[in-house]
């Protein structure tokens, strides 16, 4: 399926963003609900797993960021050559059918396999959907519409993962296949969903644009690179908590009702707040926001370190809270600033570059956390989420030095 012609009324424009929201929502959902399980599947029961436990469920869930790392830039290329939509397509049927068949087998090196294979789906489905929000919006309006996407993509996440973890507590480990097939149901209702409100959109012909060497050369900037690495030590968090918190959580005795309620509802906040942050991020700019952003992750991960030490002090829930809403503010000020510097010719290869940081975060925060928290416990995590925090620190630092040395430059040019 190739790109829809512009059209004056923007019920083009509506129809492919609702389609893009609408299949990021099912293709994260089905994501969330898998990951909910995924350790305890691998290892066959939900609590009491050792370190070298820990090793193996974070080398094997490392294979799919590692597929998402290797193939994203040539699924953005393949995006800007061919068409969005024949790349969005193609990832979420491979995942539907790699969902179903990870239900057949418990084999550690076949679940490594698969995994790798959905890393490749998922990097296709995220570098093309985030070109079509990029084509598709303006530049007044797309911190509002990046944020509509990070909303259907995080509520996905969470509200699957909620959803997981509530039907797998309800029921034993030797029926978690189950769970998969889900998975693979709400990528099927995703893609149906999809093609019905693309359906009769006039298709362009595409400008093959630039050799794929250029388009690397025009994605791989200096101000693209410091919007997009932060992303890798927040997805270094990010990776951990998603793979061990269901396990963790029946290991400490809490509910899973209780916790699949608690993510939910995060999910629904998500829901509201992540337009309104992209919003802001269209009138104050996008270097305020993603500082407020930033800032709230390193105040959450200060406040979470204090918060194993101390237990649930009501100061300590109250400054959690706060801190993690204005973490929020990241993500849609983030893309929006990537969007804005992608060239039209190499825009889905520019995106694909927060694919390709996400995803290498997660390698490198499974195998590091893990292996921090065999060798040293809980104070392996202690140093892991400092540095987190220290490095998230500099870069934002980095990139707003870089965001005043540009201004300065522009505004001393004849054209201004």
């Amino acid at each position: 399926m190739a790109e829809p012609l512009a059209d004056p009324t923007g019920s083009i424009h509506r129809r492919s963003l609702t389609a893009v929201f609408g299949a990021t929502f099912f293709v994260r959902f089905a994501f969330g609900i898998t990951l909910a399980v995924f350790a305890s599947y691998i290892v066959g029961r939900w609590t009491g797993l050792s370190g070298s436990d820990t090793a193996v469920v974070g080398l094997v869930s490392a294979m799919a960021p590692v597929g998402e790392f290797t193939t994203v830039l040539l699924s953005g290329v393949a995006a800007d050559r061919y068409g969005r939509f024949p790349v969005l397509f193609g990832g979420m049927t491979g995942a539907a059918v790699l969902f179903a068949l990870v239900s057949a087998t418990r084999s550690t090196v076949a679940l490594g396999a698969m995994n790798f294979l959905f890393g490749i789906a998922s990097g296709a489905i995220l570098a093309s959907s985030l070109a079509v929000v990029a084509d598709r919006s303006g530049a007044d309006e797309r911190g509002f519409e990046m944020g509509r996407f990070d909303a259907m993509n995080l509520f996905g996440w969470l509200g699957g993962f909620a959803f997981g973890i509530g039907v797998g507590g309800a029921i034993p480990v030797s029926s978690l296949p189950f769970i998969f097939l889900l998975g693979a149901a709400a990528l099927a209702v995703g893609l149906a969903l999809a093609a019905v409100l693309l359906r009769g959109i006039p298709r362009a012909t595409l400008n093959r644009g630039l050799p794929v060497v250029q388009v690397f050369r025009s994605a791989f900037r200096r101000n693209v690179l410091l919007v997009t690495v932060p992303w890798l030590v927040i997805y270094m968090l990010i990776g951990y908590v998603l793979v061990f918190l269901g396990t963790a959580a029946k290991g400490t005795g809490i509910s899973t009702t209780y916790l699949a309620l608690a993510i939910g509802g995060v999910g629904a906040v998500l829901v509201l707040s992540q337009p309104q942050f992209g919003k802001a991020a269209d009138r104050y700019g996008r270097m305020r926001m993603m500082t407020v952003g930033a800032g709230g992750f390193v105040a959450l991960l200060a406040t979470g370190i204090l918060l194993l030490q101390y237990g649930a002090e009501p100061v300590l829930l109250g400054v959690a809270g706060v801190s993690a809403v204005a973490a929020l503010a990241y993500a849609p000020a983030a893309l929006a600033a990537l969007a804005d510097l992608a060239l039209a010719l190499s825009r889905a290869t520019t995106m694909a570059i927060y694919s390709l940081t996400i995803s290498l975060g997660m390698i490198l925060g499974l195998i590091v956390s893990t292996q921090l928290f065999d060798a040293l416990g809980n104070l392996g995590l202690d140093l892991f989420f400092g540095a987190i925090a220290g490095a998230l620190v500099l870069l934002t630092a980095a990139r707003y030095v870089d965001a005043r040395r540009d201004a300065a430059a522009r505004a001393t040019t004849p054209a201004q």
